[in-house]
């Protein structure tokens, strides 16, 4: 359990620019091994340009709203599901402990949002040269928002996310350390993204939610 044991002792809250958590030693090192060993497409070499969503193709979050699997960049985009979960079996492992209710009940305390009828969706993911994410707040379906940090090359920490306040100017950027990151609950004034910066090899991650839309994995 140790991403419910991160948040137990290893978090800190944070009320600036909006409420959210940042957490160390969210992940195992099984865990990390496959999220560093995820094989997934990278743009450059299929001549496509990182447009500041994470569809890649310029699907917008309004055409991806309520769509489970990311719509139609999936070839890019690695979700854990149960037709591949054979490969991840670690991750799975992280997302039982997700639908635990002493994880999500836990963390419905502390977002203020009830997740007992919610799906987890899991995504690695890895960010190349040219990627970055331009401000946005997350969709309604999203209850919680989380992204844990793999940082196995010694890439830079201001790769991690940056939070904006209302204005969209820059107020925070989350460091990028290994087996570290965040989570806070999708809201009006949540602007996150990421500026443009270098990434010298991959900026790999883990990308958490629990949705309202059916995924794979619902919540005991």
């Amino acid at each position: 359990m140790a991403f419910l044991n991160s948040i137990l002792k290893n978090s800190s809250n944070h009320k600036t620019p909006f409420e959210h958590w940042e957490l160390n030693q969210p992940l195992t090192d099984g865990q990390v091994h496959e999220i560093v060993n995820a094989d997934i497409a990278n743009p450059i070499e299929h001549n496509l340009n990182y447009d500041g969503t994470r569809a890649i193709d310029g699907g917008e979050g309004k055409f991806r709203e309520g769509i489970s699997d990311g719509g139609k960049a999936l070839k890019f985009r690695c979700f854990v599901t149960k037709e591949n979960s054979n490969q991840f079996p670690n991750l799975v492992e992280f997302i039982k402990e997700l639908q635990n209710p002493s994880t999500y009940k836990k963390i419905s305390e502390m977002i203020n949002k009830d997740l007992s009828s919610s799906y987890v969706r899991v995504e690695v993911i890895c960010d190349r040269k040219g990627f970055w994410l331009k401000p946005h707040c997350d969709i309604k379906e999203k209850l919680m928002s989380c992204l844990l940090f793999v940082n196995k090359h010694n890439e830079k920490e201001d790769l991690g996310t940056d939070f904006y306040d209302e204005n969209l100017k820059l107020a925070k950027t989350v460091p990028y350390k290994d087996n570290y990151g965040y989570f806070f609950s999708s809201g009006p004034n949540t602007w996150h993204g990421m500026e443009k910066k270098e990434i010298v090899k991959e900026r790999r991650c883990l990308q958490v939610n629990y949705v309202t839309f059916a995924t794979d994995w619902k919540v005991n």
